[in-house]
């Protein structure tokens, strides 16, 4: 019996007819080794942004739900097109939406999670020899609504139906070879890494690295799913992701940053208002980092919370449970990563005011400590801390 392998290749692989067609060799080279394939794809290049300038267009605040309906039509472009490029080479393929896939999820629009997958159909289609292209980032309700699930969402798709299936391996292709100890755009020096935990990956894609989505690590941990991300066409090996990566040299594996953030502060808060502070940002599909409260009925309150494209919603929700100055923006975090990061922290705090940056707060996980500064000083203290920790010398 053929082992199954899924893969998921991002909107710059696929982003025009050519780039499709040399995805369709790839597809059909790894099945010509004798594997099952499912291909999740996501939009072909910009067609995303595209699609909400059009949206954008027609009103300045469009229906979330109406939003969801336009935005995965990208991804069914791309599946079509390129079942279509792997029929053309002489294998059998057949296309997918998320519904069809049997991907389930909360009713969240723009922002849902996955709840379950029932591949039956996807299965069906294997055992019948065929290629089975899924469209990624979307699904359906339980309400029977069509749902996207945020940004890096066909990462998502791709490690739920890897776990779903059983799947020997997930490999998530893009643009990049793997994850940098940095975002190379930022920090030239970053370079990649051979191996990373579940949780120093998750660590890191929630605090800002876009190589992985925080969800699709999850998936894969629950699941001991191991993912490998690779440059797309390239044989260099990128990054594998699973549970029993080597340790790291140094007290830090890696660094993200997110450039804006939201901060909520709120001296006098009562519990029943942080309760409906954290209920509103449910449907907008936000997640709050760095929760605090001193109660137990009323205390102080801090949380911090990543703005993507809904800061106005965000703003609003805190101005409803705890008044008009609670919400504060001009922020920006930088995360270390790493099993002994505890360890790098006083030389963070040193070099950074060497640099003239300051930093407003640290908070420290287990594996994480997380620096906020203003949102125009990040990328510089990203650089800094990256040179002065020498991530990338010991990772080399």
């Amino acid at each position: 019996m053929s082992q199954t392998v899924v893969q998921k290749y991002g909107g710059s692989s696929v982003a025009t007819p050519e780039k499709l067609k040399r995805v369709a060799e790839l597809v059909v080279a790894r099945r010509n080794q004798g594997f099952n394939l499912v291909v999740v794809v996501s939009a072909m290049g910009d067609a995303t942004d595209e699609l909400i300038e059009k949206a954008n267009a027609i009103t300045p605040v469009p229906d979330r739900r109406e939003m969801d309906m336009l935005l995965t039509v990208g991804e069914r472009i791309s599946m079509a097109l390129l079942a279509m490029a792997i029929r053309d080479l002489g294998h059998e393929a057949v296309s997918l939406t998320g519904s069809q896939s049997g991907i389930i999820t909360t009713a969240s629009h723009a922002n849902a999670r996955i709840m379950e997958v029932r591949p039956f159909r996807v299965q069906d289609e294997l055992d019948a020899g065929r290629v089975v292209i899924v469209a990624g980032y979307q699904g359906v309700s339980y309400k029977r609504e069509i749902t996207t699930l945020g940004r890096g969402g066909s990462d998502t798709t791709a490690v739920a139906l890897a776990a779903a299936l059983d799947a020997q391996a997930c490999e998530i292709y893009s643009d990049v070879d793997g994850v940098y100890t940095a975002d190379p755009r930022v920090v030239p020096d970053a370079v990649p890494l051979a191996s990373l935990s579940y949780q120093e990956m998750q660590a890191l894609a929630s605090a800002g690295a876009k190589v992985l989505n925080p969800q699709a690590v999850e998936f894969a941990k629950h699941r001991q799913i191991a993912i490998y991300a690779r440059k797309t066409g390239s044989q260099a090996p990128g990054t594998v992701v699973r549970r029993d990566a080597a340790n790291a040299p140094s007290a830090v594996r890696g660094i993200a940053h997110r450039t804006r953030v939201g901060r909520v502060r709120a001296d006098e808060a009562d519990l029943a208002d942080v309760q409906a502070f954290l209920r509103a940002l449910t449907p907008l599909g936000a997640s709050p980092t760095d929760v605090t409260f001193e109660g137990p009925y009323r205390g102080a309150f801090r949380c911090m919370l990543p703005v993507d494209d809904v800061e106005d919603e965000l703003r609003a929700a805190a101005k409803r449970a705890f008044g008009p100055t609670a919400y504060h923006d001009g922020s920006g975090t930088i995360t270390l990563v790493g099993e002994r990061v505890g360890e790098a922290l006083p030389t963070a705090l040193e070099v950074l005011p060497q640099h003239r940056i300051a930093v407003a707060q640290v908070f420290a996980g287990a594996i994480r400590v997380t620096l906020v500064v203003a949102s125009d000083r990040v990328e510089d203290a990203a650089r800094v801390l990256h040179e002065s920790l020498d991530v990338a010398g010991v990772q080399a």
